[in-house]
């Protein structure tokens, strides 16, 4: 994956990002901005170079001691001076709105990818994408503005040059090509001197985000480490973090105080070189004292226009590194996307879970956790799964929901609102309780007295009532138990009704009374349960029993003498 994203033009990928905003629904509005921006742009440019001239007659107007002049040009250097500043304020508001236009559109493109096709699942850990939450935030917030103000500087220094050109020429043609012959001297000087700059940025967001990961980490996990006494081994991941930090920031700096020492002087210079080159022409008579001043206004905008790499390129470096990373982020996710598409698709069956020849190797493929596989589970059907090692069970449960890693073979399965998972660990989203517990696509249908209704026969109403109703808005997973987490779980289940529902070990949010009531109930509903047993697991509630074994064997037994053996294999 690193290997491709690295082949890829980060150039490309930028005019990528630009084309999919005009291509979006806020396309015709960032269009309509865009175009505003380049019109005022020119405006701005245009009222720059009359200004040049009302300068240069203010200036005159002074030297020959012409006090009418003087006030004439007074007044209307005010004038030009509140239109270029009205014009800068609309400017930097239409800005500022296109800015934020592109940031909802990119970050919730970037947001709708990450969530699709379990893909913030998949891309988890996985080198050279790091804290992708980061990217999707910080990353894409520096990348619309800075881009944005980029671009419009480029545009700008382009009207400069084509306006201020003229203006120069005709003043003296030799300075305007110095200006040339300086801004490309000092361009090749500066990519030369700060070249670094791309990569050391680039590691140290990467750096900056490690660090405050950490940080949250203990946030999460306060109570945890307070209980085993974890601080010291924090404090020395920290401490080895910030090193890193703080040693890839010394760099940066020592890059950065070399290509200042050399921007500096070349903006120091850029004062004086107009001057002596246009003063003699003034000595002489040739010209009047004001065309000093405009000479000078001149080939300083000229030469900016001409410098933007110059004096923009600690910036770019920084923006060329957010780039990169929002780069190595969007592609990982549209291979991963695509990837578990296509498998979706070749992994899909209406009414039954169905193994061929599946198998799931440990990290190092140094051995088999299941081993060919062949097992067809129908609707309507009881499991039970036992396993000798922890590990083959939370394999079985991973693969079932689309998430183990180093498995060959095929499963059949419906789709995704067919076959429902509750972890050991139940999960609830934050939101109102009544969203939580009720599927999205049911709407209104389900009351809100019915739902009530079922919280009271879990023995729940009252703490709902406690905690603010179903309309609540809280951290659910927060303010619960396992124990009332797992029923919650299991009323919207069966608001739900898929055919297929996968519990692992639910012995450890309840008792074995309660997991006996729920699997009568969704029996009654017509859903297939296979359920990931914890320790000893009555046989009665269950058809069919697969024990995952040693070495990745396996066996099937019938434990319903009104069902049919299976027909497949038993033992493997």
């Amino acid at each position: 994956m690193a290997k491709k994203v690295s082949n890829q033009s980060t150039g490309n990928h930028l005019f990528k990002i630009i084309r999919q905003l005009i291509q979006s629904k806020q396309g015709p509005s960032a269009i309509r901005y865009g175009i505003f921006l380049i019109l005022l742009v020119i405006g701005f440019n245009g009222f720059n170079v009359f200004n040049s001239f009302v300068g240069r007659d203010f200036i005159s107007s002074i030297e020959q001691k012409n006090e009418t002049a003087f006030y004439q040009n007074a007044i209307l250097y005010g004038l030009v001076f509140l239109i270029s500043a009205g014009i800068g304020s609309i400017y930097r508001f239409i800005e500022e709105r296109l800015g934020i236009l592109w940031r909802e559109q990119l970050t919730w493109r970037l947001t709708e990818s990450y969530l699709s096709e379990k893909t913030y699942h998949t891309i988890l850990n996985q080198k050279g994408i790091e804290n992708p939450d980061q990217r999707i935030t910080d990353d894409v917030k520096a990348f619309t503005t800075t881009t944005l103000s980029f671009i419009l500087l480029f545009l700008g220094g382009l009207f400069s040059a084509i306006s201020f050109a003229g203006v120069l020429w005709t003043i003296n043609p030799l300075l305007f090509l110095v200006a040339i012959l300086y801004a490309s001297l000092g361009t090749l000087a500066t990519v030369y001197l700060g070249k670094e700059l791309i990569q050391i940025n680039y590691n140290q967001l990467d750096l900056e985000a490690n660090y405050r990961s950490d940080l949250l980490h203990i946030k999460q996990h306060a109570e945890s480490i307070a209980l085993t006494h974890r601080e010291l081994r924090m404090s020395v991941r920290l401490k080895s973090k910030l090193k890193k930090l703080v040693t890839n920031f010394k760099k940066l700096i020592s890059v950065n105080l070399r290509l200042s020492l050399f921007t500096n002087s070349y903006n120091y210079f850029i004062q004086i070189i107009p001057m002596v080159i246009i003063v003699p022409s003034y000595m002489k008579g040739e010209i009047e004292f004001g065309v000093i001043t405009q000479a000078g206004l001149a080939f300083t905008t000229l030469l900016n226009a001409f410098s933007l790499i110059v004096t923009q390129f600690q910036s770019i470096s920084s923006f060329t590194a957010v780039v990169k990373r929002l780069q190595t982020l969007d592609t990982a996710m549209v291979f991963s996307e695509q990837k578990m598409k296509e498998k979706s698709k070749s992994n899909y069956a209406s009414n039954e879970i169905r193994f061929e020849n599946f198998c799931i190797y440990a990290n190092d493929k140094s051995k088999f956790i299941i081993e060919d596989l062949n097992v067809t589970i129908h609707t309507k059907e009881r499991w039970l799964v036992t396993a000798t090692d922890e590990s083959s069970k939370l394999s079985f449960f991973r693969a079932l929901a689309g998430i183990a890693n180093q498995e060959e073979g095929k499963i059949y399965k419906p789709n995704r609102d067919q076959i429902y998972f509750l972890p050991e660990q139940p999960y609830l989203p934050p939101g109102r309780l009544r969203n939580v517990i009720v599927p999205a696509f049911l709407g209104n249908s389900v009351s809100d007295s019915k739902v009530m209704n079922e919280l009271k026969n879990h023995g729940l109403d009252t703490l709902v009532r406690r905690l603010g109703g179903l309309s609540a808005l809280k951290e659910w997973d927060d303010e619960l138990s396992l124990a009332e987490k797992f029923k919650i779980s299991t009323i919207r289940i069966q608001y739900a009704k898929p055919k297929f529902l996968v519990i692992d070990r639910p012995t450890s949010s309840v008792g074995k009374f309660e997991i006996s009531k729920f699997l009568k109930k969704f029996y009654n509903l017509g859903i297939t349960t296979i359920v990931l047993a914890k320790g000893e697991e009555t046989a009665l509630e269950y058809d069919y029993h697969l024990n995952l074994d040693h070495l990745g064997k396996w066996t099937v037994t019938t434990l319903n003498p009104f069902r049919k053996e299976r027909d497949v294999p038993v033992t493997k």
